[in-house]
């Protein structure tokens, strides 16, 4: 009722619904992923309390980031079930009883069962895939833009909470530090249900750039993870998904793997204050926001192969710059800058090449197993750095490993073909 009625309201001025199911989805994945990301900032507080090393907590972290990835693909497969509505609802109600598990552990068994599994496979029912069906069955044109738009929220909700995070569990405590993402997590689920809609047609409204409406096609019956293995077995047959996935794994490595889960323990290594650190990944989040916006439009207007080897190789220098460059705050802020612009760029020409060749609707699904790759690879490398700082004294071998695998992957691209297109 209040979504049909606020669809007329719009048409008669000439807005399309699609840029206010684009609105839900990006606060939706804002307060989402900042469950996720906000932990991380959290680690020395937890450990001065916890009385837990900083290569135990960070075992937890890994593994939170590889459920968000792991429950990709099979939540490719129930929102082509059962449809992205009811995903959302139950993601978002099992993201505040994994908050409220996390506010409240005293005990190792809760931190791994609320920061390791639950906070991870909250977020991951919806993150990226919901950006993708998103944009592909709401948007024909303005796609890369709107993929951009959505998918800076991702970044942008773990990095930019993470000083508000700080300085809350400086004042209050890190267990206060969770609040604020599950307020905007509860609010969400009640606009959610009131707005929120699986498809243009349900409005009698085709998708923005289109004009007339497609037909629907019947969702797939059967088992949701026989649908997702089904959706895998056509990816793998092209070597395009391989060398996608493997440089999203890289994604992950170079993202949140290293950056988003040590650079706050980094800085307290070389004496800069917590809440300072934090500020330096909302700085990141700021700029990732720009960047990957930015990278959405230019997704609409160049060769998408051409500009993830640009990305990668962007990322890989900046991460150079950290390692041989001077610990300073002002050497830090350059490289937050430099590095947040190319944070999640990644994601629009990741987005738009797998719908391109796979198409509406396997591409989202695909797109989780490639996702899965993303969290996989952030998962392994969150906790195989905090090992390594706990065993040499120091992060900068696991920031040079991820520079260097960052121009691994830029020039995998370079020889990659433009893969034939699949039916929209």
């Amino acid at each position: 009722m209040f979504a049909e009625r606020l669809a007329r309201a719009l048409a008669a001025r000439g807005i399309h619904y699609g840029w206010v199911m684009a609105g839900l989805a990006f606060f939706y994945v804002l307060f989402s992923t900042s469950a996720l990301g906000v932990p991380g900032v959290l680690i020395l507080p937890m450990s001065q309390e916890l009385g837990m090393t900083i290569g135990e907590l960070s075992a937890p972290q890994g593994l939170r980031f590889a459920m968000f990835g792991l429950m990709a693909p099979f939540a490719g497969g129930l929102m082509l079930r059962y449809g992205p509505r009811r995903m959302l609802a139950f993601a978002g109600t099992l993201l505040l009883a994994g908050l409220a598990l996390t506010a409240t552990m005293q005990t190792s068994w809760q931190l791994w069962l609320g920061v390791g599994v639950v906070l991870g496979i909250a977020p991951g029912l919806t993150a990226l895939q919901l950006n993708a069906i998103i944009s592909s069955r709401w948007f024909t044109a303005r796609r890369g833009m709107v993929i951009g738009l959505m998918g800076g929220a991702t970044a942008t909700g773990v990095l930019v909470f993470m000083p508000l995070a700080a300085w809350i569990a400086e004042s209050w405590g890190w267990r206060m530090a969770l609040l604020p993402s599950a307020i905007g997590m509860a609010v969400m689920l009640v606009l959610c249900h009131l707005f929120f809609r699986n498809r243009p047609q349900e409005l009698g409204l085709p998708a923005y750039g289109d004009t007339v409406m497609q037909p629907v096609p019947p969702p797939p019956q059967g088992n949701f993870v026989r649908i997702s293995l089904d959706v895998l077995a056509l990816g793998v047959r092209k070597p395009v998904f391989w060398i996608l996935a493997g440089a999203f794994a890289i994604c992950g490595v170079s993202s949140f793997g290293i950056t988003q889960a040590h650079l706050v323990p980094y800085c307290g290594d070389i004496g800069i204050p917590m809440v300072t650190a934090a500020w330096l990944l909302a700085v990141i989040g700021v700029a990732d926001l720009i960047g990957t916006i930015g990278s959405g439009w230019l997704s609409d207007r160049y060769d998408n192969r051409w500009l993830l080897s640009m990305y990668y190789g962007l990322r890989g220098v900046s991460l150079f710059w950290l390692v041989f460059s001077d610990a300073t705050l002002v050497g830090l802020t350059i490289f937050a800058v430099i590095y947040g612009l190319d944070f999640i760029a990644t994601m629009p020409p990741t987005v738009k090449l797998t719908i391109a060749t796979f198409g509406r609707e396997t591409g989202p699904a695909l797109l989780a197993w490639i996702l899965a790759a993303h969290q996989l690879g952030s998962g392994a490398f969150a906790a195989l750095a905090g090992s390594s700082r706990d065993a040499v004294g120091s992060y900068l071998p696991a920031f040079f490993a991820a520079a260097v695998l960052c121009m691994v992957a830029a020039i995998a691209f370079v020889g990659v073909r433009r893969p034939a297109p699949a039916p929209a």
